[in-house]
């Protein structure tokens, strides 16, 4: 039911440099991952809600203009290939991580506003998802639980980045290895669109 497709894109999508991923690596940086794990529910119920309500905007829209889900994966395969050349442009330029200690609350609104979740509504979930509650749920779900390290890896970066431990491990890599992934999964979203064109 649930395809690798949608968890290798969801787990792209989650991993590429962003609002969210920048303020819980600077908890990393401030805090340290064990007491950054407080944030992850806030992001976790900023997304549901967010994705949710885009979602439900979706479904209902496409009901009546069916050709509108094809127009936001290919809106949406161009908007990751404009994240990913944006990711290479600038992975050489530092990014503030000097910032005030997050609290939970900031960290949901932040996810809350994300364009990210617009992403996974209109393009990372299936139409058929908008459709079927049992759908709805076990993709949502899945959805969840793969936020969960993907959220303490970004908090594990942050504390590695301050204390210097892993030279390879730095913003430059990071940002050009994220970007040659949403180059790959750009083409088979731009390919999937296509074929219900």
């Amino acid at each position: 039911m649930i395809s690798w497709l949608f968890v290798g894109l969801v787990v792209t999508i989650l991993l590429t440099p962003g609002p969210t991923n920048t303020l819980l690596a600077s908890s990393g940086i401030q805090v340290g991952v064990r007491r950054s794990l407080v944030l992850i529910p806030a992001e976790a119920l900023g997304y549901f809600i967010s994705i949710t309500i885009w979602g439900v905007i979706i479904g209902t829209v496409s009901k009546q203009f069916p050709i509108i889900p094809t127009i936001l994966k290919l809106f949406s395969a161009g908007y990751i290939l404009f994240l990913a050349f944006k990711l290479w442009r600038t992975a050489t330029q530092d990014v503030d991580f000097d910032q005030p200690t997050i609290q939970p609350k900031e960290l949901f609104i932040a996810t809350l506003v994300n364009p990210k979740a617009l992403l996974f509504a209109s393009a990372i979930f299936p139409v058929f998802v908008w459709q079927s509650m049992a759908a709805y749920i076990a993709h949502m779900l899945a959805f969840l639980l793969l936020i969960v390290p993907i959220a303490f890896f970004w908090t594990y970066i942050g504390s590695a980045l301050s204390s210097n431990k892993v030279s390879w491990l730095n913003q430059r890599n990071m940002q050009r290895m994220a970007s040659l992934v949403l180059i790959s999964f750009s083409v088979p979203l731009s390919y999937s669109a296509l074929l219900h064109l």
